[in-house]
């Protein structure tokens, strides 16, 4: 399999997942939190991609896969995690493959860091100046966290190699303190709609999942939906297209 870029993790999911199914549709935010989920937890791409391969060879050998198209991610997951722990397993005897040292190319070039981190502060501002009257607290966590990725903005002009690892690590640490603001925002009504919407897409495949799964499934479709409900941006660099 070619080397791949991993803060392409999202996209190169999507756009396989297109290529199997044969048509060029929107992926769905179930979809999305699944990917979420697997990039959480760490699953290599390699893995994620020969699980949709036999997730698609076992649709198609069932009586569902006759003339209908796989139509969700979620028909993937036990098979994306069979094909984590065969790799894993595979890996185990292997030992660590000797580390070279060399140069390796960003894999944004800092104008497209720039500007994505640019674009975010100002939705961000934005967001945050709209909700000034109706939810001032929600108003102000906003306003922290815009003020907390603007001070990472001088990375972008700072010579040499960027840390993305590390300014990964940061803009997790910011989107997860403005999600915990955006559940304590939100109230009871909106809640119980993302779970009730989350409920009806997963009833065909909630018995293929684990407990640990679906509540995993749970927080990363809660986030997605509220961080939509708001208008607000995604800050991962998985998010930079």
């Amino acid at each position: 399999m070619e080397p791949f870029n991993y803060f392409n993790y999202f996209t190169e999911i999507e756009e396989y997942f297109w290529r199997k199914r044969g048509a060029h549709l929107l992926v769905s935010p179930l979809d999305w939190a699944i990917v979420e989920t697997w990039q959480r937890a760490g699953i290599p791409l390699e893995a994620v991609l020969r699980g949709i391969d036999s997730a698609f060879e076992s649709y198609e050998r069932s009586r569902r896969g006759a003339g209908r198209p796989l139509k969700s991610l979620a028909y993937c997951v036990d098979a994306v995690l069979d094909a984590a722990i065969e790799k894993r397993e595979s890996s185990a005897g292997s030992g660590p493959e000797p580390k070279r040292k060399e140069k390796k190319a960003e894999p944004f070039s800092r104008e497209e860091l720039r500007g994505f981190m640019l674009g975010n502060t100002e939705k961000l501002e934005q967001a945050a100046g709209r909700l000034r009257s109706s939810d001032a607290d929600l108003a102000r966590r906003i306003a922290q966290a815009h003020a907390s990725l603007k001070e990472l903005l001088p990375a972008m002009d700072t010579p040499g190699e960027l840390d993305l690892e590390d300014l990964e690590r940061r803009l997790s640490a910011i989107e997860e303190k403005l999600t915990a603001a955006l559940v304590a925002a939100a109230d009871e009504k909106m809640l119980v709609e993302i779970h009730v919407d989350l409920d009806r897409q997963l009833a065909p495949y909630r018995r293929r999942m684990s407990a640990e799964q679906l509540g995993e499934l749970e927080r990363q479709y809660t986030q997605k939906r509220l961080v939509e409900r708001f208008g607000l941006p995604r800050l991962s660099l998985f998010y930079l297209n």
